[in-house]
């Protein structure tokens, strides 16, 4: 009996419990005000755009800086923020093995030369005096070869009895041999007082040509170890520091786990900037762009709104993966990319990379904004 006196004591506390949180819980609660008012639409037809804030230039988007070769970092020669012009340097990659390459190839470049030019003075004095002594020698052998046997001769025809056939007989082919020996030396003289062969010096011609090319190719490749400005305008972004890897594939950021371009540059004055609009495809038709068109930037999480000047379309549509990058990003939805400039207020704190929301149309008097 006392047991089931305890169930319907907590079967009623139950339902005075649910009683009380139906009656609490159903009371509507005054709504909290946002911390921001959205961007609203300020004219009768507007279309709504994503966009992202870059710095101004003719063409294309902000410049990517990838280094051409690979090393480490030695120097970080700008900042970021800071306005540089075409030629400048921006950074310094470690270039002492190249160095040493570049020097290897000019003394092998210079020695080529070197030999060249030997092959074109040529006949050197000394070598032309050694051969014109060698034919005064030859000439000298075959006179007094020849008076040998020219005496053997007069001998033998006086008296046969006193000098051997033989002795005349190889006192006669001594004599021919440095006869030979002479003609030898001659031409010898005229080798040496010709020359190098015209073929030897176009061979040494093409080889001081190979190496020249070689040398102002690894010349121009070490130029590459000092990466410059390719335009005017301002660094937006250093991504490596001294110390760092870098490659043509750019530096390994730690963060992201992605290779990043080392250098992030932007063109235009500090105050001129352009935005990126993404139109949604279903909306093209409905665009009627030109210099009178009508837009205007709203600053995420505030009240700033920009009057926007049409610069161009991009006449290419193309899946919405531009803002975040990601291949995960929906692909089925495509997009027109239309090119806004704007002049940045004073005060207004509006920065390359920042997403704002674009309106784009003719304003009306009824929803305009200031």
């Amino acid at each position: 009996m006392m047991s089931n006196r305890w169930i319907f004591v907590l079967a009623g506390a139950g339902l005075a419990i649910g009683a009380g949180s139906a009656v609490y819980y159903s009371v509507e609660k005054k709504a909290q005000p946002p911390v921001f008012n959205p961007a609203q639409n300020p004219y009768g037809e507007g279309i709504y755009a994503n966009g992202i804030v870059q710095s101004d230039q003719e063409s294309g988007t902000n410049t990517a800086i990838y280094p051409e070769v690979a090393g480490t970092v030695r120097q970080i020669q700008v900042r970021e923020g800071q306005p540089v012009q075409q030629g400048q340097v921006l950074a310094v990659i470690d270039d002492s093995v190249q160095r040493a390459t570049v020097e290897q190839i000019r003394a092998q470049a210079d020695a080529a030369r070197t030999s060249l030019d030997e092959l074109k003075a040529q006949p050197r004095p000394e070598s032309l005096a050694v051969a014109e002594a060698q034919v005064d020698s030859a000439a000298a052998t075959l006179k007094l070869n020849q008076d040998s046997l020219d005496k053997l001769q007069s001998i033998y025809g006086r008296d046969p009895q006193l000098i051997s056939k033989d002795q005349l007989d190889t006192a006669a082919n001594t004599v021919k041999v440095s006869e030979a020996n002479l003609a030898v030396a001659r031409r010898q003289l005229e080798l040496t007082k010709a020359g190098a062969w015209k073929y030897d010096i176009a061979a040494q011609q093409q080889q001081v040509a190979a190496l020249d090319k070689a040398y102002q190719s690894a010349l121009a490749l070490l130029g590459k170890y000092t990466i410059r400005a390719p335009v005017d305008g301002s660094v937006l972004s250093v991504q490596t520091t001294v110390g760092s890897y870098v490659s043509p594939q750019g530096t390994f950021d730690t963060i992201s786990g992605t290779n990043l371009p080392i250098i992030v540059m932007g063109g235009g004055a500090a105050a001129q900037l352009s935005v990126r609009c993404y139109v949604d495809e279903i909306l093209i038709q409905r665009l009627a762009l030109s210099a009178a068109t009508s837009a205007r930037l709203f600053v995420r999480g505030t009240d700033i709104n920009i009057p926007l000047q049409f610069v161009r379309i991009q006449p290419y549509v193309s899946p919405k993966i531009e803002l975040s990058n990601e291949r995960a990003e929906r692909v089925d939805l495509r997009v027109l990319t239309v090119i806004f400039r704007l002049t940045r207020p004073p005060g207004v704190q509006l920065y390359p990379g920042q997403l704002v929301d674009v309106y784009i149309g003719k304003p009306s008097a009824a929803g305009a904004r200031p």
